[in-house]
């Protein structure tokens, strides 16, 4: 792979089929003075102080261990086994490129191999993620095969924004955001995870570090 390169998701899901041009110069209309252009400089920044009033954070911690999110993993007690947290239904650590799933603070499917991002797609580091849609024979919106069909991604269990998933497909090699595991496995993790359930995904000596500390 060449150098390092913008963050890329893996399959990003179609919001909106509106092509407008953007960007296009308007004739003034008759007889009417054109606005000055402090008028819109203006009223954008009003829009976006009002916006950022109203904000509501997000569940996922984009990797910064010290938010409140993080802290309130790392005061709970860790699944025996993994780097997550008991209340965690899916863990993924990223130094062992291994995965559990969880039930009831338990393990009942893992140690699983796994691969996740590769150098400039690395799958995000969150501690509160959640499982939102599940499509057993999804393919991907953006990666082809080398034949040029849409790429399959089977037992696609989506958990973060931008259509990072869960999915069957080759754990020696890299994804570009997803995490990647055998079929059987991917099976597996499609049956037992549901909408709304957690997915951590942590980098596992940073998780037993925080986790100490915080007792």
């Amino acid at each position: 792979m060449a150098g390092p390169r913008p963050a890329r998701l893996e399959e990003v899901d179609p919001i909106s089929d509106d092509t407008t041009p953007t960007g296009r110069h308007r004739r003034p209309v008759e007889g009417r003075s054109p606005r000055p252009w402090w008028t819109g400089a203006a009223l954008t920044a009003a829009v976006l102080v009002v916006a950022g009033a109203f904000a509501v954070p997000a569940l996922a911690d984009s990797g910064v261990e010290s938010n409140p999110v993080a802290r309130a993993a790392h005061a709970e007690a860790a699944t025996p086994g993994t780097p997550c947290s008991v209340s965690a239904r899916a863990c993924v650590d990223l130094e062992t490129q291994r995965a559990w799933l969880i039930r009831d603070g338990k393990v009942v499917r893992g140690p699983m191999t796994v691969s996740t991002g590769g150098e400039g797609y690395a799958t995000p580091v969150g501690h509160s993620l959640r499982v939102y849609r599940k499509e057993a024979d999804h393919v991907s919106g953006e990666s082809r095969t080398p034949d040029g069909r849409p790429a399959p991604m089977p037992y696609s269990v989506f958990f973060n924004d931008g259509g990072i998933a869960f999915h069957a497909g080759d754990p020696a090699r890299s994804s570009a955001g997803c995490v990647r595991m055998e079929t059987d496995d991917a099976k597996a993790t499609f049956a037992e995870l549901q909408e709304g359930d957690k997915v951590q995904v942590v980098e596992g000596s940073v998780e037993r570090a925080e986790r100490a500390e915080a007792r």
